[in-house]
């Protein structure tokens, strides 16, 4: 059975501004060191998925970029362009509808292309557990993390854990992002796992949920899916693309399917979704500190420090960010740093899009 990669590459990481801008968001940015994010997603797949079977879906204002930057890793036509956001559900059915139309029926992985798994033996060995299940079964896989800390910014899947000679377990509930009090119970009782956002299902089984779950979505991918491969193909996505109705994938599938399998990270986590998150990226110092360069921190504790090209000189002060681009300097105590976004929320209101 064939085997298919779908990363999702077209969200706009605005909690990584000043960094992340609307031509260059996230996925776009070096933040271990290596190579930019989406890069390193894909490197990571291909002990598990060939080269030939990724396909990576992103927005029809970065495609250009995208091409350029997985040049000679990813096929030119397995990218594919959204020309409006419409939310996970919409880019996970086109894929799918893309794949199977073209490509035929298979194992299908979905992954995030900004997420940070430094343990890649560890990942592909989950991976290939999930995609076996897949294999066997009718279910719909997901990948989920074991938590390490009482997280309130990732949603949760609580699971049957009678079975506990197994590392995969039916999926009882999807939790969404708790309260701190909540998240510690889940900590202490067990039972719960951080939903990753990784999933794993054979193509045409998704499209059957889609079918049965979320008809409108369903409709509008079946009159994309009978355009593809012909002269109007390119007409239809645009016309009908934007009218896919938004919803996320877990919204609209996940919480709702019967047959739901979750499988346990053997691997280290992270989603990178703001900048204290770089702290899980890079060694801090003897101070807690985390800094891209060297920088001067003097009588400095637990910061974040991140610059593009300037020296960054602190003296006195603990927890917060500061990160410089070239032409915006951000500093936020490490608390707010989930609250970045209102930053180009507010930048969008002021008429300042320069700076978007």
């Amino acid at each position: 059975m064939n085997r298919y990669g779908v990363v999702m590459a077209g969200g706009g990481g605005t909690r990584f501004w000043p960094l992340s801008r609307q031509e260059l968001p996230k996925q776009f940015l070096n933040l271990t060191g290596d190579d930019l994010m989406v890069n390193e997603t894909i490197a990571r797949l291909k002990p598990s998925l060939k080269s030939e079977n990724l396909f990576i879906v992103t927005n029809v204002t970065q495609s250009g970029l995208m091409r350029q930057a997985t040049e000679g890793v990813v096929l030119s036509d397995h990218i594919l362009s959204e020309p409006a956001s419409r939310n996970t559900a919409a880019c996970i059915g086109y894929a799918a509808v893309e794949i199977l139309k073209k490509y035929g029926d298979g194992i299908m992985g979905v992954f995030a292309s900004d997420h940070y798994i430094r343990d890649v033996k560890g990942f592909n060995d989950t991976l290939r557990q999930a995609i076996q299940l897949a294999e066997e079964t009718d279910n719909l896989i997901t990948i989920g993390i074991r938590p390490t800390f009482p997280a309130v910014g990732y949603g949760y899947i609580k699971y049957d854990k009678t079975e506990t000679d197994k590392d995969y377990h039916k999926v009882k509930e999807f939790v969404e992002k708790p309260d701190v009090m909540t998240a510690r119970s889940y900590l202490k009782g067990g039972g719960f796992l951080w939903n990753s956002g990784m999933f794993v299902w054979r193509v045409s089984t998704i499209l059957k949920y889609f079918e049965r779950l979320l008809p409108d979505v369903y409709a509008c991918l079946m009159e994309i899916e009978a355009s593809l491969g012909t002269p109007q193909e390119q007409e239809v996505i645009d016309r009908v693309y934007p009218t896919i109705p938004k919803i996320s994938i877990d919204y609209g599938i996940m919480e709702r399917a019967k047959e739901v399998t979750v499988v346990e990270s053997k691997f280290d986590w992270s989603d990178v979704g703001s900048w204290d998150a770089l702290e899980a990226l890079h060694e801090k110092d003897e101070n807690g500190n985390v800094a891209n360069r060297e920088q001067i921190l003097i009588d400095t504790q637990n910061c974040v420090v991140y610059a593009k090209s300037k020296l960054i000189a602190t003296l006195g002060v603990e927890d917060l960010i500061i990160v410089e681009a070239e032409d915006a300097i951000m500093v936020c105590h490490k608390d707010k740093a989930q609250s970045v976004r209102e930053i180009p929320d507010e930048l969008k209101k002021q008429g300042k899009v320069e700076y978007l």
